[in-house]
């Protein structure tokens, strides 16, 4: 059962807001639909941007076209602040080509998270949180055991933030040159 829009009214569950304006906000999460493509894709690339100028990594560019083979292919969560996308994620029970299997727990069905982007000038203000708090639900009502995902082992690496909203570091790998942490949270 889907549950299409969630709204929260929260705080930052970090430290109090300097300026009233960011005090609250208010917040759907629902899931993405192919009218949603060209918008995602255009927050996934300024996320990505945001990644390159603070860390100097390559450019990244997401197209509409792979925005709309995973709309098809999995569920994607957005949330929106005042009809605007500020956060996306996918949610997909393919395993991904760099997840090696050994390092978590053995469950009957098990979810990857792929694609988590926040607007820049939203990230720690409680939004990407919000959104991950959905996915669980959404795993959980899947049904779903567990949900996996890998993040960069580098100072680019969302891996502290996974670990906030409750996952757990299994493992790291390398795959392709690529040192990663591997994270499993199980419902």
């Amino acid at each position: 059962m889907l549950r299409p829009t969630v709204q929260s009214s929260m705080r930052s569950p970090r430290r109090a807001p300097r300026d009233e304006r960011l005090r609250t906000m208010s917040l759907s999460v629902d899931i993405a639909t192919e009218a949603d493509a060209a918008e995602i894709a255009a927050l996934r690339t300024s996320a990505g941007q945001h990644l390159t100028q603070r860390y100097g990594l390559r450019p990244t560019c997401v197209t509409e076209k792979s925005v709309l083979r995973g709309i098809a292919t999995s569920r994607v969560l957005v949330a929106r602040e005042r009809g605007a996308i500020v956060a996306t994620l996918r949610l997909a029970t393919k395993k991904p080509w760099a997840i090696d299997l050994t390092y978590f727990a053995t469950v009957p069905r098990a979810l990857y998270l792929h694609d988590m982007a926040v607007e820049p000038s939203r990230q720690d203000k409680g939004v990407g949180r919000t959104l991950v708090e959905e996915a669980k639900a959404q795993a959980r009502a899947w049904p779903s055991q567990a949900i996996r995902l890998d993040a960069y082992d580098a100072a680019h690496g969302a891996g502290e933030f996974y670990a906030k909203c409750g996952f757990v570091e299994v493992g790291k790998a390398t795959y392709r040159k690529t040192p990663l942490v591997y994270f499993e949270l199980l419902l």
